[in-house]
């Protein structure tokens, strides 16, 4: 099932979920401008073995493709996995949109649907973004998404890597307004 924003204006981008075929997708954000904040481009056996989890998430949680509305180009990934942070397991997002697609809202439109597809899901009451204290623009994603910064702290990832990132939170118990 493909998701669509709930707002007046046409959407600019739709969520597609993720399928046997965009490995292709995924290896273009294993660059190391797509993953500068995130210990650096992975192996091809390490980008298989996420491409196989992607796929096989089930109920805990969901990836989608981001497509661009207009010209329906891939734009892009989203996605919630179950996580286990502070004791609790939460549903954790992320998100990356091509450098050629950058600077459109694209990534706050897309992670707005990936919340409401959390949301739906039930099955979790918060869902939280780990960007690295660096990221500004993932930062002010999360930012303009409705997040709220609840901290900051040292995070291992990938494993052996350490670095500083911040803790966003939104509830899912309760609807988004505005």
């Amino acid at each position: 099932m493909e998701r669509t924003p709930t707002t007046a204006q046409p959407p600019p981008v739709r969520l597609v979920p993720y399928g046997e075929g965009d490995f292709p997708q995924l290896v273009l954000h294993n660059t190391p401008a797509m993953t500068a904040h995130l210990g650096g481009p992975e192996p091809e056996e390490k980008l298989r073995d996420r491409h196989h989890r992607y796929l096989h998430l089930g109920g805990t949680g969901r990836m989608f493709k981001i497509v661009t509305a207009d010209a329906g180009e891939a734009a892009g990934l989203v996605g919630y996995w179950e996580a286990i942070h502070a004791g609790q397991t939460i549903w954790e997002t992320g998100w990356g949109v091509l450098p050629e697609f950058q600077g459109r809202g694209l990534a706050i439109t897309a992670t707005l649907l990936a919340v409401e597809d959390a949301r739906a899901a039930r099955r979790h009451g918060s869902l939280h973004a780990f960007p690295a204290a660096t990221n500004a623009p993932s930062n002010a994603v999360c930012r303009k998404a409705g997040f709220t910064l609840v901290g900051t702290g040292d995070f291992e990832y990938p494993k052996g890597r350490w670095s500083r990132c911040n803790d966003w939170a939104l509830d899912l118990t309760e609807a988004r307004t505005g």
